[in-house]
C-alpha cells in the first residue's frame, strides 16, 4: 500500500502546530512539527518531505524568505502558505516567492485537507512505495533502501539521502533491472511542467555512485545503458 505524504508543519504557534498534526496525521498523512526556519531546515537535512505548510509571519527568518530559498531548489517540497488576511497583496507576494498555494488565517481544517490534495495532484511527484513490496524495504546488493525513512543502511548504518537521490532511487527500484531514460526520470524527479535536463540527471547518478559504488568509475549498481538511460541492478 503506497506512503500517504509526508507533510512539515513550520509554525511558531503551539496551539495550531497541534491542531494540524492531530488532524492531519488522522486522515492518514505522517506529520512534523516545527517552531521557526532554522528548526525546519534541521529537519530537511534529516528527512524528505511531500508538503511544507509554511507560515509568513515567524520570528528569525520569515515564510516569504524561506519559500524563496526552498523553491531555488528544482525538487523543493510542495509549500502552502499560511497568510495573515490574504489581501490581494499577499496573494501576489506568496506566488512570486514560488508558493504553490495559499490559506489565510483563520481558515477550516477540510479546506487546508483539500488545498493539500489539490498541489499533490498538481505536480507529479514519485510515491516511495513498491507495489510489490509490502515491507517498504528494497534490497540491491549489500544496500537495504527504507521508503519510509527515506534513507539507505548498509550493514545496518544508515546513509542519509538527498531529496534528488531518495527520488531517483526510487524510480529506479521501481523498474529494478530495466532501464529508464534520461527523460523519464528528470520527469519523475523535477516534475512534469519542467524540462528535461539531462545534465541534472548525470550529475544525480554521479553523486549516486559516489555514495554506492566501491569503484565509481567501473559502477555494479547504477549501470549506463547506452542509447537507453540507467538501470539498477540488483
Amino acid at each position: 500500500m503506497p506512503l500517504q505524504a509526508k507533510i512539515l508543519i513550520v509554525d511558531d504557534d503551539p496551539r495550531l502546530r497541534s491542531l494540524l498534526q492531530f488532524f492531519l496525521t488522522d486522515k492518514g498523512f505522517e506529520v512534523d512539527c516545527v517552531a521557526d526556519a532554522e528548526q525546519m531546515t534541521l529537519k530537511l537535512t534529516r528527512s524528505f518531505y511531500d508538503v511544507i505548510i509554511l507560515d509568513w509571519m515567524m520570528p528569525g527568518e520569515d515564510g516569504l524568505s524561506v519559500c524563496r530559498r526552498l523553491t531555488a531548489d528544482n525538487n523543493s517540497p510542495l509549500i502552502i502558505m499560511l497568510t495573515a488576511n490574504g489581501s490581494e497583496n499577499e496573494v501576489i507576494e506568496v506566488f512570486l516567492c514560488g508558493a504553490d498555494d495559499f490559506l489565510a488565517k483563520p481558515f477550516n481544517t477540510d479546506v487546508l485537507l483539500a488545498r493539500i490534495k489539490a498541489v499533490l495532484r498538481r505536480r507529479p511527484r514519485v510515491v516511495a512505495s513498491l507495489p510489490h513490496h509490502k515491507e517498504e524495504i528494497f534490497n540491491f546488493g549489500p544496500y537495504d533502501l527504507n521508503f519510509a525513512q527515506r534513507c539507505l543502511y548498509k550493514a545496518e548504518q544508515r546513509i542519509n539521502l538527498s531529496n534528488n537521490e531518495f527520488a531517483l532511487l526510487n524510480v529506479l527500484a521501481q523498474h529494478v533491472g530495466k532501464p529508464v531514460s534520461r527523460e523519464q526520470l528528470s520527469f519523475h524527479i523535477k516534475g512534469g511542467d519542467s524540462p528535461v535536463d539531462a545534465r541534472f540527471v548525470d550529475t544525480q547518478i554521479y553523486r549516486l555512485r559516489r555514495l554506492l559504488e566501491p569503484n565509481p568509475t567501473n559502477p555494479i549498481y547504477l549501470q549506463t545503458v547506452r542509447g537507453l538511460g540507467y538501470v539498477l541492478v540488483p
